[in-house]
């Protein structure tokens, strides 16, 4: 007796098994197809030399020790960290800033949030057009000049105007801030929300002990807010890493050396060389290197909830 009701128990749980991973199977196999696959194909490739048409050639680890000395990589390693650097700082501080005032009881600020989420929403393609056309298009007294150069022209500072996207010392910082206006929504969003779910029960507690603004914010505010801001780490750096469309539409003198970032170099290395070999081994090293990060940030996250 004993013995069957174990087995109609084991059966009745294979069962529920069965239909549970007929739920997720779906997700399974679209995550597999193409977010598995695809990274160990791209991973073989990396270990061939190969035009993208014709035989492929295996060459081994060579593609890698190349991009180990491969200077102007690094130099783009070096650009996209800048840019997830201001990211990091002006971007998230304006969002975390704004999500904190738009959390009060002010006027307008449905309004508000509407309007900061606008930017997010908006076409790299349109973005970097706008933009581009703010800082370089126009013309003043024969000069080349966009709306930008032309305030500094109405505001006495004519000896400031220049081609802001075509000077070395300029045209990265320039992108950085244009990326960060268009991300900074996002971060936005998610912080307000995560304001939202901080119980109103212990801003009123501190309140009464008479805790002022900052003792509020730094012992309530900020440790609740500490897993929510680092998931907004974790998108900034993902999404800063990977910037792309903006700079090709922002930059439309073409892929230049100052302004050169990781995707647009795995770009030139298919488009301009036809070395897809050498492509794929720079998005592997760019996939471990975001992997990596991410990981790390997300078991931060977990020790802070647990502590």
């Amino acid at each position: 007796m004993l013995l069957k009701t174990y087995n109609r128990y084991t059966a009745t749980r294979s069962l529920d098994a069965f239909k549970n991973f007929l739920f997720v199977f779906p997700a399974v196999a679209i995550f597999c197809i193409f977010y598995i696959y695809p990274f160990f194909e791209l991973f073989n490739l990396s270990l061939h030399q190969w035009q993208g048409i014709g035989p492929k050639v295996f060459i081994g680890l060579r593609n890698f020790q190349e991009l180990a000395v491969d200077k102007v990589w690094w130099t783009s390693m070096g650009h996209a960290g800048y840019i997830t650097l201001i990211a990091l700082t002006f971007q998230n501080a304006l969002a975390f800033a704004l999500a904190l005032a738009c959390d009060r009881e002010i006027r307008l600020k449905h309004f508000y949030r509407l309007v900061f989420f606008i930017p997010p929403v908006l076409s790299e393609v349109v973005v970097g057009i706008l933009w581009n056309w703010i800082l370089n298009s126009g013309m003043h007294n024969g000069q080349q000049i966009g709306l930008f150069n032309n305030f500094l022209a109405q505001i006495g500072l004519p000896h400031l105007i220049h081609n802001w996207l075509s000077d070395p010392k300029t045209a990265l910082t320039c992108i950085a801030v244009v990326h960060a206006w268009k991300g900074f929504g996002w971060g936005f969003i998610i912080l307000l929300a995560g304001l939202q779910t901080i119980d109103r029960q212990l801003y009123e507690a501190a309140k009464v002990d008479g805790a002022g603004m900052w003792r509020t914010f730094w012992n309530i505010t900020l440790p609740m807010m500490l897993p929510v801001i680092v998931l907004v780490v974790i998108l900034t750096i993902l999404g800063s890493m990977q910037v792309f469309v903006l700079i090709l539409s922002l930059v439309n003198q073409g892929l230049v050396y100052h302004t050169e970032v990781p995707v647009t170099r795995i770009l030139g290395a298919m488009s301009g060389t036809n070395q897809f070999g050498y492509a794929c081994a720079q998005a592997v090293i760019l996939g471990i290197l975001l992997v990596t990060v991410s990981f790390t940030l997300k078991s931060f996250s977990n020790r802070i909830k647990q502590a």
